[in-house]
């Protein structure tokens, strides 16, 4: 494996830049067009998408615009995946916002007034400054720790996230977004909460503030969302038909500085100052705020990979290629580390984007490139557009690309008519994120998650299949009662240490096969049948002493000894339960015709086999008798298919028939592996 070649080194390059094996194959004719439209939408996306998201993070916009930049360039080079956008996204901004708020706070930044009575001035330079600090040293913790996963092919962690649990965890998600951004709609300012709960709290602050609402600000809220819904809708509706689709949200923006300024300068709209967009030096992350950081970070790579490699395989299925899922993690890892050193947040791919990309007719990474192009022009050329926005028209523009994300309410009634477990997991994850917070709410989620596993493992639904008459179907004895008396036994959970003894418990209740009753009575027959024969020698070697043999006389005691021995057996048969009849299966160790049985010294020994046993009782006996697969008549009319109530004659006794089970199959077919506690409970049955 670590052998040095040319061939060797040749597969390692193209595996860990994945450019360099598709870029020289590149077809301008079949891919060019569909990729430079693909980015042309993509990056016109890119402008008001990166602006608002940065407000769910806590920054200014400029920052959002940086982050869909850099990172881009970068996937470019290290992702496997042609479809996805990455750059900025909300639930990944809401995390990230979550934390620059946590370590800094307005309370930190109070220059002059009294916070008590109102008066205070925030600083609101040195606050931004700081919190963009917070933010590229979270981003480069999280770039780092991916790219050690990535390197230790630490990819398949994203299977212990279950669909539901990411689908209600980024529900949840979408519901902070919404009450985050629902004062800017309305025009109010509301205290900012952290820790658990605080959702709720914010809530209830913003249903206090309601009748302080700012008319100006909500009816054009409402009307920015209107057209903003309306003519998403019709990109979606006619997407086939346009060669792109029509950049609402720049145009929104766009009308604001035309024809609502004089509005803001009135100051009837709160906004957004920052400085005009420029491409700045690139500048090392504070070390000192790793450690700070290091806890928070461990969240956002799960969630950030688990979106990112969700959409990428989705893409990957629907146009035939594969995604490494691994070289993913790296791709990401460096994407972030990169971006830490030009000021940008924590980047995934974004869903919305994706679709818009794939749907646009792009082919490869290479309508990023181009996508990045646009945001690069737009920050050198008209940035200063963008030194002022509402926040309003903001938070509309976040509000209408989660509605994806808000249509995952539906997963509901679908999950509840499918499977109650992933509904229970669904809503455990949303109500632990929303009142919980989102990284003790993830925790939650995945812990809650795996115990669901562990208590399918180890509270399984046993049941008995039945054969139906007619058919070939075989089903739960509970549903039909018509079947024949071969029982099949099935679990729905794999067989493994922490369920055996369950299983071997859960067989006899199911079957009606009490197996510790039965080997210990078939062990008092056995020992009577020996000792009778031992009596019986006896008694012959007493009769051998006192007569004098003859040849005729010997052979005449032979035969009436043969006969008492038979008399003998048959007495004890009758006595054996049924189905452990031992006169068609037994075998006499002292026979020197069955070269399978070996003796023990002087002992003499004999094992009674039964139709359903495989191998011997006791040892002594190395013979390999299976009857199971013998479908001889007469041992099955030893247990004639009789209704419960049916009885026979034993010794003048009646007996209630034990069980109307001829064979016994163990349906395997859900374990997926043994490990040796359960080899030892399979030989136990």
């Amino acid at each position: 494996h670590f052998r040095c070649s040319v061939p060797g080194l040749k597969r390692a390059v193209l595996k860990w830049v994945p450019v360099l094996s598709w870029l020289p194959q590149y077809s301008i004719r079949e891919n060019a067009v569909g990729d430079i439209v693909s980015g042309l939408s993509v990056g016109i996306m890119h402008l008001p998408q990166g602006m608002a998201y940065a407000l769910l993070a806590s920054l200014t916009p400029v920052f959002g615009l940086y982050t869909s930049l850099f990172p881009v360039m970068i996937y470019f080079i290290f992702g496997t995946s042609r479809h996805i956008s990455i750059g900025t996204f909300a639930v990944v901004s809401i995390m990230v916002g979550s934390v620059t708020e946590k370590f800094g706070p307005d309370s930190n930044f109070v220059v002059g007034g009294n916070g008590t009575n109102g008066t205070a001035v925030v600083d609101i330079d040195a606050r931004d400054a700081y919190r963009v600090q917070i933010s590229c040293a979270l981003t480069a913790v999280v770039g780092v720790l991916q790219i050690l996963f990535g390197l230790v092919r630490f990819g398949f962690v994203v299977t212990y996230l279950s669909e539901p649990l990411v689908r209600g965890y980024t529900t949840a998600v979408a519901v902070q977004v919404l009450l985050s951004q629902l004062k800017y709609v309305v025009g109010v300012h509301t205290t900012r909460f952290t820790g658990p709960l605080s959702q709720v709290y914010t809530l209830i602050d913003l249903c206090s503030l309601l009748p302080k609402t700012n008319i100006a600000t909500l009816v054009i809220s409402i009307v920015a969302l209107f057209v903003l819904i309306l003519v998403k809708e019709l990109n979606t509706y006619y997407r086939k038909k346009l060669p792109m689709s029509i950049p609402i949200e720049l145009i929104v923006v766009r009308f604001y500085f035309l024809h609502l300024s004089r509005v803001n300068a009135n100051k009837f709209l709160s906004s957004l100052r920052s400085p005009p967009p420029r491409l700045k030096a690139p500048r090392v992350p504070d070390g000192n705020l790793f450690i700070l950081v290091f806890p928070d970070a461990f969240a956002i790579v799960i969630v950030a990979y688990a979106i990112s490699i969700s959409i990428s395989k989705t893409m990957a299925l629907k146009h035939g290629y594969k995604v490494d899922s691994n070289q993913e993690l790296v791709a990401l890892g460096l994407s972030n580390v990169f971006g830490a050193f030009f000021q940008c947040y924590v980047v995934t791919a974004s869903l919305s984007r994706s679709l818009v990309q794939e749907s646009a007719g792009g082919k490869t990474q290479v309508a990023g490139v181009v996508s990045s192009i646009i945001v690069l022009i737009t920050i050198l050329k008209i940035g200063s557009l963008f030194a002022e926005l509402p926040k309003a028209i903001l938070a509309t523009i976040v509000f209408v690309n989660l509605k994806g994300m808000f249509k995952q309410f539906n997963d509901i009634p679908l999950l509840w008519k499918s499977n109650k477990m992933d509904l229970m997991i669904w809503s455990v994850t949303w109500v632990a994120t929303i009142l919980l917070n989102l990284d003790i709410g993830l925790a939650v989620a995945v812990v809650f998650s795996m115990l669901t596993v562990i208590f399918r493992i180890q509270l399984p639904r046993y049941s008995i299949l039945g054969h139906v008459p007619g058919t070939e179907l075989y089903v739960d004895m509970d549903a039909y009662e018509e079947v024949r008396r071969v029982t099949i036994f099935r679990s729905s959970a794999t067989i493994c240490y922490t369920n055996a003894e369950m299983y071997l418990e859960a067989l006899q209740e199911k079957s009606g096969i009490n197996i510790i009753e039965q080997l210990t009575e078939k062990k008092k027959l056995e020992n009577k049948l020996k000792r009778q024969q031992e009596k019986e020698k006896k008694k012959a070697k007493k009769a051998a002493k006192k007569l004098q043999v003859q040849p005729c006389m010997q052979r005449t005691f032979v035969e009436s000894k043969h006969n008492r021995y038979e008399s003998m057996s048959h007495e004890l048969m009758n006595e054996f339960p049924p189905c452990l009849s031992p006169t068609e299966n037994q075998v006499d160790v002292n026979s020197e015709q069955n070269p399978s049985v070996k003796k023990k010294g002087k002992k003499h020994q004999t094992v009674l086999v039964s139709p359903t046993e495989v191998g011997p009782v006791y040892g002594g006996f190395d013979g390999q008798v299976n009857s199971a697969y013998q479908m001889d008549p007469e041992v099955s009319d030893a247990c004639p298919a009789d209704d419960d109530n049916s009885a026979r004659e034993n010794g003048g006794v009646k007996t209630e028939e034990r069980h109307r089970t001829h064979s016994v199959i163990l349906d395997l077919s859900t374990t997926s592996f043994v490990d040796t506690v359960t080899a030892k409970t399979l030989n136990n049955v």
